[in-house]
């Protein structure tokens, strides 16, 4: 049985990763509008994965026979000044993102909850990772500073993301 704490913590996490797919679909869109379709292949690859998160969330809190509650998503971002302004918030947002995670592995350690806990680390180590591929792109675009040839070859390697294979069941 899941602690209700839990239940309810996870749910709020559910939604912040809803969130975030819908924050990377709406910068998807943006990069579309400036022509910049590798970002954009980019930031939907990522969108892919944050319904992935709210998936594991979403299947945890069956398992533990919880109930899940879905409720209304946060309207995201529509515009940003620049491609490293869209990066620059995706980071930020990352980092938030981190910090919801840390908290939920704190409310597990408070409630015992091992399972979550135990749960909770694949996000830790997400997260780490998470961060630092936002940060390096941020990096590239400031290097890039104004060059618009850097900028498109950035915007070519971007658009090599490929969605990761999907885990295999029970993973």
């Amino acid at each position: 049985m899941l602690n209700p704490k839990i239940e309810e913590a996870f749910n709020r996490q559910i939604n912040a990763e809803l969130h975030s797919a819908y924050l990377y679909m709406s910068m998807a869109a943006y990069f579309e509008s400036q022509t910049l379709a590798g970002m954009a292949t980019w930031m939907r690859v990522q969108a892919q994965e944050e319904l992935g998160h709210a998936v594991k969330f979403f299947d945890f809190i069956n398992e533990r026979d919880g109930r899940v509650i879905l409720t209304q998503i946060e309207g995201p971002e529509t515009e940003w000044e620049s491609a490293l302004d869209a990066f620059q918030g995706a980071y930020a947002h990352e980092c938030k993102i981190t910090g919801l995670i840390n908290g939920l592995v704190d409310l597990s350690i408070r409630e015992s909850d091992h399972a979550a806990n135990v749960f909770l680390q694949w996000f830790v180590n997400e997260q780490v990772e998470e961060e630092a591929t936002a940060k390096a792109i941020v990096d590239k675009l400031k290097l890039a500073a104004g060059n618009s040839v850097a900028l498109l070859m950035i915007d070519g390697e971007l658009g090599q993301r490929t969605p990761a294979p999907a885990p295999a069941a029970g993973a």
